[in-house]
């Protein structure tokens, strides 16, 4: 990410010495002194009455304590036009806290504190902020002059002008929730500025993608039958698996158990930081041996290079991508159809052929599934007889 890079606010800050001044006929006095403004770009004039203290000696004596406290604070970067309290981080370049911050995040990826799409989403809000910000006239330019108004306007610019879900409007605003909640620890700024900011009503979205007919799912087999099997191996473990994308894309070949029917998830690469088995389908397991997954070695990823078997990690975006260019294209699904719906359609296919809630609930480790029996034991190390035989038109 390019931004600029910061300079020391004292390279900014300047200002001339306070001093006590009565006016002409001494009925005026205040104390004046000019500290740089970054909006003018120029030294600006602070005046402070003095003449609400009725007797002259007060008035010296508070004058002359005054003057002593305002040089002290103008000294350490105190300034007038920019905080009320004493808050110097004000004047920070907007694009170097923003810099910052990425390194900050880049830290949390580092070291394991944030999963990899968390992390890219963040990387990716805040560079369109900052894209944002590029193309205002005129920019923010300092940390200060971020405000409540400022994102609000930049949220309506995301669902307005860019015309993006409410969904992705709402997710904007829970990243600028945490942006926020970091300037504030770090004390660039005085209170969290999305406070107040609400996110649309989720009543009020309706959900882009639903269930993939059975007649189309009949068409995505045998179209992916004859074009691209290894494709539709994840196709198999998104929708009898439930295994979501990120997850497939961590799958390695040593992670199946022949022998028992399993996959293991490792706790790092699944959503709730658990470890999970997870029962193979007699379907699953056949295509995996028609498709000689088992020759390759055990620490290759299941989907590498053109979603054959390989040492390299690609990324799950891979399946989206060709779910958009390859699949909806040639089958004609509409856009409502995305490859996530395999999942949705898969755990409604299983409800539907009567399979308990319970075994459901354990395939899919969903928690609208764990509320049919909270207490229900989650550490089943065995494949499940009822998941193996499941299967269905695709």
């Amino acid at each position: 990410m390019s931004v600029q890079k910061n300079f020391l606010t004292s390279e900014v800050i300047s200002y001339t010495p306070p001093k006590l001044y009565t006016g002409k006929k001494g009925n005026d006095w205040y104390i004046g002194f000019k500290a740089f403004d970054p909006l003018a770009g120029a030294l600006r004039l602070k005046r402070i009455k003095l003449n609400h203290i009725e007797k002259i000696s007060e008035r010296r004596k508070y004058a002359a304590d005054l003057i002593t406290r305002l040089h002290n604070q103008l000294r350490i970067g105190w300034n007038p036009w920019i905080s009320q309290n004493g808050n110097s981080k004000g004047l920070s370049l907007f694009s170097a806290v923003c810099n910052r911050y990425q390194s900050y995040i880049d830290r949390l990826f580092s070291d394991g504190i944030i999963r990899q799409d968390t992390y890219i989403g963040y990387v990716s809000y805040l560079r369109n902020f900052l894209k944002y910000n590029d193309s205002q006239n005129p920019p923010i330019t300092y940390i200060y002059q971020l405000s409540k108004s400022y994102i609000s306007e930049f949220l309506d610019h995301v669902y307005i002008e860019r015309e993006n879900s409410p969904q992705t409007r709402n997710n904007y605003l829970t990243w600028l929730r945490v942006f926020s909640g970091w300037l504030l620890k770090h004390g660039y700024t005085e209170h969290k500025l999305t406070d107040g900011i609400d996110n649309i009503s989720k009543r009020s979205i309706k959900k882009e993608r639903k269930l993939i007919e059975e007649n189309d799912l009949i068409r995505l087999l045998d179209y992916l039958n004859t074009h691209n099997r290894h494709y539709l191996l994840g196709c198999y473990l998104l929708f009898y698996c439930f295994v979501r994308p990120k997850e497939i894309s961590l799958i390695k070949i040593n992670d199946f158990s022949v022998k028992c029917g399993t996959l293991r998830l490792h706790a790092d690469n699944s959503k709730n930081r658990k470890d999970a088995v997870i029962t193979l389908p007699n379907k699953v397991l056949k295509l995996l041996v028609d498709l000689n997954v088992f020759s390759f070695p055990g620490n290759y990823y299941l989907f590498s290079n053109g979603f054959m078997p390989g040492k390299d990690f690609r990324d799950s975006k891979q399946f989206r991508d060709y779910w958009i260019r390859f699949v909806r294209k040639a089958l004609d699904f509409p856009a409502s159809y995305k490859f996530y719906s395999l999942k949705d359609t898969g755990v409604t296919s299983m409800l539907r052929a009567r399979i308990d809630n319970i075994s459901v609930r354990d395939q899919a480790r969903h928690s609208s599934i764990l509320i049919t029996d909270i207490y229900t034991p989650h550490d089943i190390e065995q494949a499940n007889p009822i998941i193996q035989k499941f299967d269905t038109v695709f």
